[in-house]
């Protein structure tokens, strides 16, 4: 990545024109709107299920709960992995409750009619008191797409979609030098929050707010504007290549002593920050080469396939419509926002954190803090304000959710007024209006 001047920030190969359609207050608050969400855009699209480890096992399970649909994904006998929907087609009742576990068969509490792990019908109480006869081996649950990638598990409702590579396309491509598909995911955070699901969105497709709401980031993440990187693709998806390793060019950092935290980064790959008091921004250049010299030695093999810019930036990924992947060299970040069941105003946020399975590595720092390097050492669900920490910058992200839910519902608001780096939040809106409207 070279730096840009600002009429050229976007990626010529990877830019899209923008028709400039108003952004609405509606799509916020409506519920008509969400209805329309509910019927034209989520079954259009793939859904992140879970994590590979959590269905090792034939019989090994994840429920996924999405706005008022209930899908599972089970591991079957051959190896592969089949989602349903979690409903009985006896009665309609929920048959699995739990988040993850396993189970031989899927058994409805109701009546305990009972299903193998390939969604047949096996036991049902009174088998002959049926018209046609016992109807086990005929029966069937409702089965949905179901593919993976990397260490992740998709499901998606529409058959017309395209297949999970083409969909997510170009980031496999892109990741694949990071060699994610074994890392561990160590956080697995949630909370329900006080504001629609496409406020986070909108926030995660755009970088301006970075000097208001994280100016701690700053110092080692340079977010000046002619040297961050956007790419938009035609799939919908969206991109943002940020210098990392590197204070930021909006401020005179470069002229004194390296700040905290580039000081302690610098440190713990053998560079004497003292060195570079004065031209901070060429720490970035010594820290791919240390990352070059002593990676492999301290378990890091994953070096040896990336580029120079995967070892050290910040490649933030924006997944049309509600998932955000944050790749760097060491920590994967999910982000992602799910409509509530019934209010246009609510939301669900869920943050988790994958990091490698380096040898002999027993902890790692998250955004939470040191943790174990295991499978969801810390898993947990909570209600966004409450005081239980989704991450030290997630939590700056949620802190202006309430509030510009609340600004939204005002009749002094008529319509988004956007600088051209939020070029990102206008196709996603633009995007967002074909597929309401049932055209895509």
């Amino acid at each position: 990545m070279t730096a840009m001047d600002n009429k050229s920030r976007y990626s010529p190969e990877f830019d899209m024109a923008v028709r400039g359609d108003t952004i609405t207050a509606d799509r916020y608050i409506s519920r008509e709107w969400m209805d329309a969400e509910h019927r034209n855009l989520w079954p259009k699209v793939w859904h992140l299920g879970g994590v590979l480890a959590e269905l090792e096992e034939e019989g090994d399970f994840i429920r996924h709960d999405f706005g008022k649909e209930s899908v599972i994904m089970i591991r079957q006998e051959d190896g592969s992995i089949r989602a349903f929907y979690n409903s009985c087609p006896h009665r309609g009742n929920r048959l699995v409750l739990g988040d993850a576990g396993h189970m031989p068969r899927i058994t409805c509490g109701y009546h305990g009619w009972q299903f193998t792990t390939d969604g047949v019908l096996a036991h049902v109480q009174d088998p002959d008191d049926f018209e046609g006869g016992n109807p086990c081996g005929r029966v069937h649950l409702s089965e949905l797409r179901c593919e993976s990638w990397g260490p992740f598990v998709f499901w998606c409702m529409d058959d017309d979609v395209p297949p999970l590579l083409d969909w997510l396309a170009p980031f496999p491509e892109r990741f694949a030098n990071y060699g994610v598909e074994n890392w561990v995911r160590v956080l697995k955070l949630s909370c329900d929050a006080d504001f629609n699901w496409k406020i986070i969105r909108d926030n995660f497709n755009e970088s301006y707010h970075l000097p208001t709401i994280h100016p701690e980031l700053a110092t080692f993440i340079n977010d000046g504007l002619p040297t961050t990187l956007f790419e938009m693709y035609p799939s919908g998806h969206n991109a943002m290549w940020m210098i990392g390793h590197q204070a930021t060019t909006r401020a005179d950092y470069h002229s004194a002593e390296v700040p905290a935290p580039l000081d302690d980064i610098a440190r713990a790959w053998g560079i004497d920050p003292a060195d570079y008091n004065g031209h901070t921004g060429d720490i970035r250049a010594a820290v791919i080469r240390a990352k070059r010299a002593l990676g492999p030695e301290r378990g890091y093999t994953m070096y040896a396939d990336m580029t120079d810019q995967q070892l050290v930036d910040y490649f933030h990924c924006t997944l049309f419509p509600n998932l955000t992947l944050t790749m760097s060299p060491e920590q994967l970040q999910v982000l992602r926002t799910e409509p509530h069941p019934t209010d246009p105003e609510k939301c669900v946020f869920q943050h988790w954190c994958l990091f490698p399975p380096v040898p002999g590595m027993k902890e790692v720092v998250t955004p939470i803090g040191p943790v174990p390097l295991r499978h969801d050492a810390v898993a947990r669900h909570s209600r966004y304000g409450d005081g239980v920490s989704l991450g030290f910058v997630a939590d700056q992200d949620l802190s202006i959710g309430t509030t510009q839910q609340q600004g939204l519902n005002s009749r002094g608001f008529k319509g988004c007024i956007l600088p051209g780096q939020e070029k990102r939040v206008q196709r996603f809106h633009e995007l967002l209006n074909d597929y309401v409207k049932g055209q895509p």
